[in-house]
């Protein structure tokens, strides 16, 4: 399949935040237990039925309408409109939710209308799913006041990370989602690369207060952060002065936060000047064909590795189910069109709808299809990720995986996991520093008992 590099420099840059918080103790989270499904099928889901209520906004006795948000009119990066029309054809030609079929619109962004398209979404649909945009939190607040609850495939600016009626599948708003894989890199793998670590981070809105979460999780871990610096957005012309600064300050490991197209620049001089890092966090926004096309040789000198936070690894489809039936759905559905990780928690969101949904029956409301939602104790998407507790909305990130890049293709680090393919041994710490809260209803002057 042809790789999408993509134009918007700030938007890569934003879709990193998703999640991301601190933490300060050192308490071990329990490994999940439960038995994880390994097919990805509609099963008890998607099947026809009989209905005949139009019980809330958006559903009627034949339809269920739903918004996914993207911004794909700024990025021209279609995931997760591909994703909607491949789950909800998927699930349509089974018989859609009870005999009500699905129809989703996309809410287009173009990463500064989020506002504007959530006002639309408020006036229409019954929830949103599977979607995303760069500048989240612009929308927040008008999607409380108007009752509209969110199954999200990503989240990024802190208004909105686990804000009300969002059922998300990443660690809560008060802990680091990335101590596993940082316990794994500097305790483990690298221990060595804790006297010196850098961060380099690209500057836009969305960032914001990133630098002290990092410092704090990092510190935590016994880490030393010895350099810190901000890039434009925009992208830079020249980065040889930020190697030569990376190289002064002896860092050993660098925490990339920004475009993966800037990063194998970066690389490419480091490269070129014969420095070479333990390992370089390159953000799981790098995982994809086309940071492999553009990094080129520095892959083989330079150690890219990307947490995937749970997600099943893409280029080892065959290897599961669920995976592998993405794939092929797609090939179906949207041939063409890429499998990436957003697709995947997207396909992961799309499915705890339906099954939500599926179980309200004829009187599909708002309150009863959030209720069920919540009711998952190891979400897993039937497959694709590692088992999630959804019935804390505010819960630390058990499960990791790492992956390392490669010249032929991303694969799986050696990062000894312990449950399937990944590792869910992962410290909790917790944030304590003074960072932006996710909304709540209260903010808007509403509880729970206004959803109906």
């Amino acid at each position: 399949m042809k790789s999408k590099i993509f134009p918007a420099v700030l938007l890569a840059t934003a879709l990193v935040a998703t999640g991301c918080s601190s933490r300060g103790g050192t308490e071990a989270a329990a490994t999940p237990t439960a038995s994880v499904p390994t097919n990805f099928d509609l099963k008890g889901i998607c099947q026809a039925g009989t209905t005949s209520s139009a019980p809330a906004q958006g559903v009627t006795a034949t339809e269920i309408k739903v918004g996914t948000f993207s911004d794909v009119g700024f990025t021209k990066n279609s995931e997760f409109v591909d994703a909607a029309k491949v789950f909800t054809s998927w699930c349509n030609d089974a018989g859609g939710i009870n005999g009500r079929k699905l129809v989703s619109t996309t809410r287009d962004s173009k990463l500064m209308e989020v506002r504007q398209r959530m006002l639309e979404a408020c006036d229409a649909d019954f929830a949103l799913v599977g979607g995303g945009s760069a500048f989240d939190a612009l929308g927040v607040r008008d999607r409380l006041n108007c009752l509209l609850p969110d199954f999200p495939a990503q989240v990024v600016m802190a208004a909105n990370v686990g804000s009300d009626l969002q059922v998300k599948q990443t660690a809560g708003a008060s802990y680091a989602p990335y101590t596993g894989y940082q316990h794994w890199l500097l305790k483990e793998a690298y221990p060595t690369s804790a006297s010196s670590v850098g961060i380099i981070i690209g500057d836009s809105p969305v960032t914001k207060g990133l630098n002290d979460q990092y410092k704090e999780s990092l510190t935590s871990l016994g880490a030393t952060v010895t350099y810190f610096e901000l890039y434009p957005a925009q992208g830079v012309s020249d980065w040889t002065s930020y190697a030569q600064a990376i190289k002064k300050a002896g860092v050993k490991g660098l925490v990339f936060l920004g475009d993966f197209l800037s990063l194998s620049k970066l690389e490419q001089v480091l490269t070129s000047i014969g420095y070479k890092l333990d390992w370089i966090d390159t953000n799981s926004n790098a995982y994809g064909p086309a940071f492999i096309q553009l990094a080129g040789p520095s892959l083989a000198f330079q150690n890219n590795l990307a947490d995937l936070s749970g997600v099943f690894p893409v280029e080892n489809a065959s290897a599961n189910p669920a995976t592998k039936q993405v794939v092929d759905l797609f090939a179906k559905y949207a041939p063409g069109a890429q499998v990436t990780l957003p697709v995947l928690r997207a396909m992961s969101a799309w499915l705890l709808f339906a099954k939500s949904a599926a179980s309200c029956g004829d009187a599909l409301t708002r309150s009863c299809v959030y209720a069920a939602a919540r009711k998952e104790t190891a979400w897993s998407g039937r497959g694709l990720t590692a088992p999630v507790d959804l019935t804390a909305p505010d819960a630390p990130q058990k499960c990791f995986n790492v992956e390392k890049a490669t010249a032929t293709g991303w694969q799986p680090a050696d990062f000894k996991p312990d449950t399937g393919a990944y590792r869910c041994d992962a410290p909790v710490l917790k944030l304590t520093g003074t960072y932006d809260k996710p909304l709540t209803l209260a903010d808007v002057g509403k509880s729970m008992s206004d959803l109906k």
